[in-house]
């Protein structure tokens, strides 16, 4: 069977070219949608942009080598005939000498040969490998053209010529734009639009959608319109696989005895042995019916029985008694029914269910299996007073822990793992899909607030370990109506100045570690004043002290070396370049007082 593979490419910040704001959440927001919606793999589904996770060992920051090299393994290894991919990249594209090409990272506008990815060169190593490629190219980003041909003329010729379907974000002669208000540019917030509203089953129905629904944004944000391109083959091929049943049948939490307690009990039946619940009312109409018939016969089939007599007298005398006792067995289970239901606020919940049980042979009978399956696993808890209940922080920490496992044993039946922010974030994506109305849809919003939390956890073990750009992609996936989304988008924030701060602290330190010179103190001297420049509270701040010390050290033993020597002035000398703070500082001036003596 024809597997489904994607590669979403999204740059903001380029080395050459102003930065973009929404090429990232372009590229993650495409992604998402082919895992949670779609029905893609999410282990098929790559993801390369500023602080994209690595795949292993692998970076997929994305260079030029690691965009080429991930596409050759992939093409190599992975990739079967048939198989779909959707290739997708938001960022700069230029043409240069009349062909046109993606620029990665490092793309350098003065070297766009040896630094841009060509366009017919990616095109040619999906056709090598016999895909059926899909292309979505939201390229030409505000940048000035070379030569006479614009950027994105060379793709749809090309792509017309292979017969590749494509979509480029703007006709040649325009631009792409995007907008920080909206969160995405203009042509993927169509395209999203376009395939979460059901137009892309076929290429034809989404390039109507987009045909009309890029250039309005344009129109409300008050942008120059871009008009996509779209290019169809001939040969009609879908470009989304259908859901599976599976799929959204794992979707769909199982129903707990809690809300078949509240809803799937039916009122109790009248006869041990009967399948069927009528109302007083029926009852009393099928009476009437019976007794204008032939009163020589009374028929009571729906009763389980039947009735008759010689008499009329007689006949209508045991209809009589017969309705008694009726009457009084619905009052005597309806009555122990409620007192049951009552008593349910204050006894143990698996005791009361054993009682109805045993009490009401006919109200079990009337659940189906799936609910008695439901039940009857149903652990026993401890009763606890109402008070306590109120009052005791311990039984809120116990309720806590509880919704937490049953959180976790949620995430098991999805075949996901709470130490996987991906893996977390498609659980809330699932559960969003229940909505108001629905049984389990409290349970869902406790279960999204508990998951997002778990995510926020992750990242900031993540920071804690000094990796501030997994910290950040697994942060983001926290949606902006969880709570703890305030909480989330500052520690974004701090990570990224810690994540700069790391980063030039880092080569302050290596800076700091060129300078020494074996055997020469002053070079160690030199060192610790670059390394004091990383500043208290400051990532990398325990490193340089760490080295500071260090240093130190080795200058006290030159000096030491040195006294040894009987060169005692140059051992003095060596000591005074141990500065105060160091943890060799209070040794390096026992010694000078000795060696002065």
């Amino acid at each position: 069977m024809a597997n489904n593979w994607a590669i979403a490419i999204g740059i903001n910040q380029y080395q050459f070219f102003q930065p973009l704001g929404c090429a990232q959440a372009d590229a993650e927001a495409l992604k998402d949608f082919l895992i949670v919606e779609a029905g893609f793999l999410q282990q098929q589904c790559l993801l390369m942009t500023d602080t994209s996770p690595p795949l292993g060992d692998r970076s997929t920051y994305p260079t030029k080598d690691n965009i080429q090299l991930l596409i050759e393994d992939l093409a190599a290894a992975c990739l079967q005939p048939q198989d779909r991919l959707w290739f997708f990249f938001s960022g700069y594209g230029v043409n240069y000498k009349g062909q046109d090409y993606l620029m990665p990272v490092e793309g350098n506008p003065e070297e766009v040969e040896e630094t841009g990815i060509q366009v017919k060169t990616l095109m040619q190593t999906f056709l090598i490998a016999e895909l059926e490629i899909v292309l979505l190219l939201d390229m030409n980003r505000a940048f000035a053209n070379q030569g006479n041909t614009s950027a994105g003329q060379e793709t749809i010729e090309l792509a017309q010529e292979l017969e590749i379907p494509t979509i480029v974000s703007c006709q040649p002669e325009q631009f792409s734009h995007e907008s920080r208000e909206l969160g995405h540019g203009f042509f993927t917030a169509a395209l999203l639009e376009g395939l979460r509203s059901g137009h892309g089953n076929s290429l034809e129905g989404l390039e109507r959608y987009l045909s009309l629904r890029t250039p309005e944004l344009c129109q409300h944000y008050w942008r120059p319109t871009q008009n996509p391109v779209t290019v169809i083959p001939r040969r009609q091929q879908e470009i989304l696989p259908p859901l599976s049943v599976s799929e959204n049948t794992q979707a769909t939490p199982r129903i707990t005895s809690r809300e078949i307690l509240a809803a799937a009990l039916p009122a109790p039946s009248l006869h041990p042995n009967s399948h069927t619940n009528y109302s007083a009312q029926q009852l009393v109409t099928n009476h009437n019916t019976s007794t204008n018939k032939d009163k020589q016969t009374i028929s009571t089939n729906n009763l389980g029985g039947s009735l008759s007599s010689s008499t009329p007298a007689n006949q209508n005398k045991k209809i009589a008694n017969t309705w008694f006792w009726r009457r009084w067995w619905l009052w005597s289970t309806s009555t122990i029914f409620i007192s049951i239901l009552i008593a349910a606020f204050y006894l143990d919940r698996q005791a009361i269910f054993k009682v109805a049980l045993q009490l009401l042979p006919a109200t079990s009978n009337s659940v189906n299996d799936d609910a008695e399956t439901e039940i009857l696993p149903l652990s026993p808890q401890p009763t606890y007073d109402r008070k306590v209940i109120k009052s005791s922080p311990t039984t809120s920490a116990n309720s806590q822990a509880i919704t937490r496992k049953q959180a976790l044993l949620d995430l098991a039946r999805m075949s996901l793992q709470p130490t996987q922010a991906s893996d977390l974030s498609l659980a809330i994506a699932k559960a969003r899909k229940i909505k108001p109305g629905d049984p389990l849809y409290q349970r869902a919003q406790q279960d999204m607030q508990l998951w997002s939390r778990m995510i926020l956890d992750l990242a900031e073990s993540r920071a804690k370990q000094k990796q501030y750009a997994q910290a950040i992609a697994a942060a983001k996936l926290i949606a902006k109506d969880q709570l703890i989304y305030p909480q989330a988008q500052a520690a974004i924030n701090l990570w990224r100045i810690r994540a700069k701060q790391y980063v030039a602290n880092k080569t302050l330190l290596d800076a700091a570690n060129a300078l020494i010179v074996t055997g020469q103190a002053s070079t160690y001297n030199r060192a610790i004043e670059v390394a004091k420049k990383v500043a208290p509270g400051e990532p990398g701040f325990d490193q340089a002290q760490k080295l500071i010390n260090q240093w130190s050290e080795k200058i006290l033993v030159l000096a030491w070396k040195r006294a040894s020597q009987g060169k005692f002035a140059a051992a003095i000398a060596t000591a005074n370049l141990v500065p105060e703070g160091t943890s060799a500082y209070k040794k390096a001036q026992q010694a000078l007082q000795k060696w002065r003596r």
